[in-house]
């Protein structure tokens, strides 16, 4: 039944795209932004659908774009060698040799042990520890990481004569939950924890020529990470679960067991983690501190330089600490999703679609800006429940960036709010990888998901829309009011 609807959908996606090409252009319109428009429909009917794979459906806008003359085969392809893209594999590369070497493990494990064995504590070592390595390395890879060792002290607790069943069932959802909420939760904090923020970032680049950088974008996500995270721990502990015994025994001793597990700390993880702090320095410093001396230096370029240098540097044997096999396991298809979405963007812009759609959403003039904040916020929250967080953001923010050009309002405040939005769906197994993942270990239903994750929901879009409307003017320096001299320049260029 799921392969026919997609079959469907498959089938339905060109059909509405030639119908389209055959009607008259509306009046106003460039035929180009026409073209382009007929593109997204097929686009995001698939990307919504996943009819077929999302990267592939990324693909398209090599085939349509220059066979409808909306713009040509090398503008096209060159969205699919945005530096942001760079940016990314070379964080892969890092992820990867991290993995390798199991400093992953050991790092969440220490960070564990050094909270303590409260049962509220041990769900805090879990989500303190998911949402530092999520900063860094992808929510997925964070949580398939972090399910196992939450799965062995799960067992261990069952084994233990004094542990209470029904207890140790709640303390499996809780755990369960607490993961997938935090690895969601610690992408906000940096520019490449999660594919959303590479977007944003990817799209005011290519459109605005203005660069978000890492230290910019941590001093607005950094904060929203920690105040979320704390609510989501004492909602976790105190309001959705109820633990009758506070202190669970076996707790320690396994966590102390997993880490005589694995031994002492290895030479090649000594190096990893060297690599590891020089680059999160390096991308933290580099717009106040080492541009006076590299004055062309750039995130990217810090990336790829950590990733070749994990090439380079020796291993035990005649090894390295990462090599091409290893490396080419990268996820592949996000990268070609954020290539898609840079298309989009450089299309929508070329093609007049924007400044189009800009001028046609005159309704929302009459509402409050943070009312619109809220409105988009809650949109978005929700409807990543059923599609992927990161088409959705690609689809909305040439959407709403030229809303915002229109409204004569910076359009950081729509861009912004549209980002961290689509991190924090919680309701779902399908809404985040990391909700898939934890759904898979057998402690969770769809009714315990939805139960606890609809009031997580809610409390992500009020937080999300007083950080937005309140906190990021203030960080990033702008007045949310007025469209900003840089975007006024873009736009007047245009």
């Amino acid at each position: 039944m799921k392969d026919s609807r997609k079959n469907i959908f498959i089938i339905l996606g060109p059909l509405l795209f030639f119908a389209m090409q055959a009607l008259d252009t509306p009046g106003g319109m460039p035929d180009a932004a026409w073209d382009v428009l007929s593109a997204v429909v097929w686009i995001a009917l698939w990307w919504i659908t996943e009819a077929v794979p999302i990267a592939v459906t990324a693909l398209l806008p090599i085939v349509l774009f220059p066979l409808t003359g909306a713009q040509d085969l090398a503008s096209t392809t060159a969205s699919y060698g945005h530096k942001y893209i760079f940016l990314y594999m070379g964080g892969f590369i890092l992820a990867i040799a991290i993995e390798k070497w199991d400093l992953h493990k050991r790092i969440a494990l220490h960070i564990i042990s050094l909270i303590g064995t409260n049962v509220t504590r041990i769900i805090l070592g879990f989500m303190v520890a998911t949402a530092f390595m999520s900063m860094w390395i992808s929510n997925t890879a964070t949580s398939v990481m972090m399910l196992p060792i939450a799965m062995s002290i799960i067992s261990q607790l069952k084994d233990n004569p004094a542990t209470e069943a029904d207890e140790n069932k709640i303390f499996g959802k809780a755990l369960m939950l607490s993961i997938a909420y935090s690895a969601s939760i610690g992408g906000i904090a940096t520019l490449i924890g999660t594919p959303p923020n590479l977007v944003l970032a990817g799209y005011v680049q290519e459109v605005y020529d203005i660069e978000i950088t890492f230290f910019q974008w941590l001093k607005f996500g950094l904060p929203i990470s920690v105040v979320l995270l704390a609510i989501s721990w004492f909602y976790i502990t105190r309001k959705a679960f109820t633990f009758k015994q506070k202190e669970f025994p076996g707790g320690k001793a396994e966590i102390r067991r997993l880490i005589t597990e694995l031994g002492p700390i290895k030479r090649e993880e000594k190096m990893v983690l060297a690599v590891f702090v020089f680059t999160a320095f390096c991308w933290i410093t580099r717009s106040f501190l080492l541009q006076k001396f590299l004055p062309q230096i750039d995130d990217t370029i810090i990336a790829m330089f950590a990733g070749i240098l994990l090439f380079c540097l020796p291993a035990k044997g005649s090894r390295r600490l990462i090599n091409w096999k290893e490396a080419v396991k990268m996820p592949w298809g996000i990268m070609i999703l954020f290539g898609g979405g840079m298309a989009l963007a450089a299309a929508f812009e070329t093609s007049g679609l924007a400044v189009w759609m800009g001028s046609t959403m005159t309704l929302l003039k009459f509402l409050p800006l943070v009312l619109l904040v809220i409105l988009i916020i809650t949109s978005v929250n929700f409807i990543t429940e059923m599609t992927s967080n990161l088409a959705t953001t690609a689809m909305l923010l040439p959407i709403l960036a030229p809303i915002a050009v229109s409204l004569n309002v910076n359009p950081y405040i729509l861009m912004v709010a549209t980002t961290v939005a689509a991190s924090c769906a919680f309701m779902l197994p399908v809404a985040t990888p990391p909700n898939a993942v934890v759904f898979g270990s057998g402690y969770l239903r769809i009714p315990d998901m939805i139960r606890t994750g609809i009031w997580m929901n809610i409390i992500s879009i009020i937080l999300l829309s007083a950080f937005v409307y309140f906190i990021l003017p203030l960080v990033w320096g702008f007045d949310p009011l007025e469209l900003g001299q840089e975007f006024v320049k873009t736009t007047t260029t245009k």
